[in-house]
């Protein structure tokens, strides 16, 4: 058009520069730019935001493109910081060069709307600049211009991020005002919003006053539920979307898969893996990562690994997830040789990859392999070690029964020691019995968390195993004064696409009649093969015979008898617990898993136990 010699007009260079976006050339951009300004049209509304809109985008690409950050839940999720996402000092300084343009046309412009306000604003949001979004956003009020829905949905991440419900609220308010709260994008922000601020209840509430509800707003709704904990409700959300015919996406998968690791429902997980095949998700590697973590935590290591294998591409999700799967497993040797492989393959590890070596090190006694990791962290990726390092540097040392090490290690950390890190020693030092180490360690504890319910129920049960009963009361007396309750031990198990709950003694379940005689049953069996009841860690102050009673009815066993009396021979039994098996449930599901002839795979609050033959796969270790 121009080797014609025909004059450009105003509304042709907003779809030039839409056009150089597209292709990812921000030189052609500057060129373009140039041309506008020769040929005098910078003072055009639209060519103005077209540029606004162009260099915006630059920045989001030159901090995102190749760098992306993957978000990947283990345990409490991935810290967020530079190191992780692999941001460097210069392609933050290339992102700034391009905010400092998008400034500059903006100011350069003789008339602003309220697009060109918004522009800046999400290009500043987005890329994390959300000290300069504010600031255009007070500037915006200043020059008299409204803030739209579009303006909401990009400042309300800014206070998710900063976890600002009072702000949020705000904006919430005023949302309410003018009548933008049911725009499905302002309603899927304010549920992020709330759902980043721990206020899932809030969350649920916006959603529910929506009146059209798009597959933005359910999936927002879905992944808040399941970034709270409230994973029941989510899945329960997830089947409504489907009945409401609202057809899930990518995300949908990835924000619910978590929900069926935590509930280990594997029956659920192979249902959703059924629905993404016949969608043609199964190319998709957030969803792939997602269905390997699924597979490992819901127990079945092998599925996990053959989708692992299937995936044509590895990122640093995916190699953590099976990483962290054969490391809860156990599986210690084929967790480093694939942290080795990843290294070797030129994926650079990260904060969350490092938990997943020192679990793999912890639940296996490898001590020197783990120091050896720990300090080449920092050394050669440049990685500080955070509470989720020292935790399970400290679990470590503790399972090794290097207590006094473990206690030093702790105290010579550069962050506060939590509630939850000195836990970690205070458990090993009850498996050890080391009472005085112990008594340190709780004091340490109730400085930093004086409500932590695990360690005064740990320290009672010590007293008491040492016969100091008055100590043991005493501790009991405290909690109940402060209104402290401990969390009653629970084991759940899946039959038949449905999961039954057993508390320890809980006669309730409408078979425990039959689930009682076959747990006689199967104590005469273990018993011809050996099997003493170990009463040692029944810390009750009554007679022995009591003592056998309550461990013949632990969550654990009931659960067992439960799934050997409800599925059919051979059959694998998969239970979860919320606490720690303890030894004697441990000696005798090794005998019962014999006697039947079956795999029983017991995940605890730390690991899976794999219980074959009359052999577990955590060699007692644990």
């Amino acid at each position: 058009m121009r080797s014609f010699g025909i004059y450009p007009d105003p509304n042709m260079f907003p779809f030039v520069l839409k056009a150089c976006v597209f292709l990812k050339n921000l030189r052609l951009g500057e060129s373009i730019h140039g041309c506008i300004i020769r040929l005098g049209l910078d003072f055009d509304l639209f060519t103005g935001n077209a540029l606004l809109n162009m260099y915006a985008k630059f920045q989001s690409l030159q901090l995102n493109e190749g760098h992306k950050v993957f978000a990947f839940n283990v345990f409490d999720g991935m810290p967020k910081s530079d190191e992780l996402c692999g941001t460097s000092a210069q392609e933050k300084g290339a992102s700034i060069i391009q905010l400092d343009r998008m400034t500059k046309v903006l100011e350069m412009m003789p008339k602003r709307d309220v697009v060109s306000w918004n522009t800046v604003i999400a290009g500043n949001a987005q890329n994390g600049m959300y000290e300069e979004a504010l600031r255009m956003v007070r500037e915006m009020a200043s020059a008299n211009m409204k803030p739209d829905s579009f303006t909401l949905s990009s400042v309300l991440p800014i206070f998710a991020e900063y976890v600002d419900v009072i702000k949020g609220k705000e904006i919430h308010g005023y949302a309410i005002r003018h009548w933008f709260d049911s725009d499905c994008y302002i309603a899927s922000s304010l549920i992020d919003m709330y759902a980043n601020c721990a206020r899932i209840k809030d969350s649920c509430s916006v959603f529910s006053l929506l009146s059209k509800r798009d597959d933005i707003s359910w999936n927002s709704i879905i992944a808040a539920c399941v970034q709270n904990g409230v994973f029941d409700e989510g899945l329960k959300l997830f089947r409504q979307m489907l009945t409401a015919e609202v057809k899930p996406r990518d995300v949908s998968f990835s924000s619910i898969m978590p929900a069926c690791a935590y509930l280990t429902t594997l029956h659920l997980g192979k249902q959703l893996h059924g629905y993404i095949i016949r969608g043609g998700f199964n190319d998709n590697m957030f969803i792939a990562s997602s269905l390997v973590d699924m597979y490992a935590k819901c127990g079945n290591i092998k599925a996990a690994r053959w989708i692992f294998n299937q995936m044509e591409h590895h990122d640093m999700v995916s190699w953590t997830a099976i990483i962290m799967g054969y490391a809860l497993h156990g599986h210690a040797h084929d967790a480093l040789l694939l942290f080795k492989q990843m290294e070797m393959d030129g994926v650079k590890p990260n904060y969350v990859s490092y938990i997943a070596v020192f679990t793999a090190c912890s639940h296996a006694g490898l001590t020197e392999e783990a120091w050896r990791y720990f300090n080449s962290m920092s050394r050669n990726h440049g990685i500080k070690p955070g509470l989720e390092h020292y935790a399970a540097m400290a679990d470590l040392l503790g399972r090794a029964g290097k207590l006094e090490e473990a206690y030093e290690f702790i105290g010579s950390m550069h962050i506060a020691p939590t509630g939850s890190i000195w836990s970690t020693l205070l458990s090993a030092c009850r498996v050890h019995k080391n009472l005085e180490l112990a008594e340190k360690v709780a004091n340490e504890i109730f400085k930093v968390d004086p409500e932590n319910v695990g360690a005064y129920v740990l320290m009672s049960n010590m007293y008491a195993a040492a016969r100091r009963w008055k100590d043991a009361a005493k501790m009991r007396i405290f909690m109940k004064k402060k209104g402290i309750r401990k969390e009653p031990a629970c084991s759940w198990i899946e039959v038949k696409s449905r999961v039954h709950t057993f508390i320890s003694g809980d006669k309730s379940h409408p078979l425990y009649d039959r689930i009682f005689e076959a747990l006689k049953d199967l104590l005469e069996q273990i018993e011809r093969e050996g099997y003493i009841p170990d009463t040692n860690e029944d810390f009750h102050d009554v007679d022995e015979e009591q003592k056998k009673y309550m461990i013949f009815s632990h969550s654990e066993r009931l659960a067992l008898a439960f799934g050997i009396i409800s599925t059919p021979a051979g059959t694998t039994i998969r239970i979860t617990k919320n606490i720690r098996v303890c030894v004697d449930c441990h000696t005798a599901i090794k005998l019962i898993s014999k006697v039947v002839q079956r795999e029983i795979i017991v995940r605890d609050n730390s690991r899976f136990h794999h219980f074959k033959d009359g052999k577990c796969s955590c060699r007692d270790y644990w």
